[in-house]
């Protein structure tokens, strides 16, 4: 069953980066973000990035080894905030 907080990040996946031929319910949360799946690029993931920060008051480092993992699908990211808030409050 699909999380509301994967609803929410595929939702703000299609608002932060202007997809206009992609619904949120048309992304699968397992799939890849990068490359094959959505088909995002580099630049994107930057998007994405500053998009969850604002959102979810969190912040990401470039050089952090964990961030290929993270980004690498609406179900790791959903991970990654429902963990990162929960450890913060």
């Amino acid at each position: 069953m699909l999380s509301s907080l994967e609803q929410d990040i595929k939702q703000l996946i299609v608002d932060a980066l202007m997809l206009e031929d992609v619904r949120p319910q048309d992304i699968d949360s397992e799939a890849p973000l990068f490359v094959e799946g959505l088909g995002l690029d580099s630049i994107d993931a930057l998007e994405l990035a500053m998009a969850i920060e604002r959102r979810y008051h969190l912040t990401f480092r470039a050089d952090d080894a964990q961030n290929r993992k993270t980004f690498s699908s609406v179900k790791s990211l959903a991970d990654y905030v429902r963990t990162s808030i929960g450890a913060t409050q």
